[in-house]
């Protein structure tokens, strides 16, 4: 009875590990609707905090995750995808992924930014070596917010809740899984008409 009790607690950290399998999004339209909801969090982040905008033009590069979703129950686990920019030009894309162990329960959706101060810090997550321990901090985007932001390790995390409810003291981090390079969009996957706008 208890091994179940421990499988059936492993369940949701084991779900969202299982969909987090492909970075780069397969379709083209899946590609264009990545790229829309990474503008629109980025735009809202922007207007919830208006000190953002030059926080970024003062960074090498930025990754947004418009939607991460996050679950536990004694185990838990968090996933979401976003896309790479470095001096304003889309670069890639990227996974976030968590797995965590401790009092949790619930469920939210939140959006993540993640700022790169230099290209050191860039090509360390480039290289998947970027993980965020567990008393790793993030600026919650509100007016003014990111005036009193700081880096850590070359690297700064603004999060915006979406929705949902989480109580949690949890163990655990974030890490990434970055693609680039022939598997980044091409300038006509960008430039093509979304199908739904047709």
């Amino acid at each position: 009875m208890k091994s179940t009790s421990c499988r059936l607690a492993l369940l949701p950290a084991l779900l969202f590990v299982a969909v987090g399998c492909s970075t780069t999004p397969k379709t083209q339209e899946a590609r264009q609707a990545l790229h829309k909801n990474s503008d629109a969090t980025l735009d809202a982040m922007k207007q919830r905090d208006s000190s953002l905008e030059s926080f970024l033009e003062r960074a090498h590069a930025y990754a947004v995750f418009p939607s991460v979703g996050k679950g536990g129950l004694i185990a838990g686990g968090a996933y979401g995808r976003g896309v790479v920019y470095e001096q304003g030009a889309m670069i890639g894309y990227a996974d976030l992924s968590q797995a965590t162990v401790g009092l949790q329960i619930g469920g939210q959706a939140f959006s993540e930014l993640i700022v790169f101060k230099d290209a050191d810090a860039l090509s360390r997550f480039k290289s998947n070596s970027t993980d965020l321990t567990a008393n790793w901090s993030a600026v919650l985007v509100k007016a003014g917010a990111a005036k009193a932001a700081d880096y850590r390790d070359g690297v700064a995390v603004f999060t915006k809740p979406k929705g949902g409810l989480m109580v949690e003291a949890a163990v655990g981090g974030q890490t990434f899984t970055y693609v680039g390079g022939a598997d980044a969009p091409t300038a006509t996957d960008l430039a093509a008409t979304d199908p739904a706008e047709e």
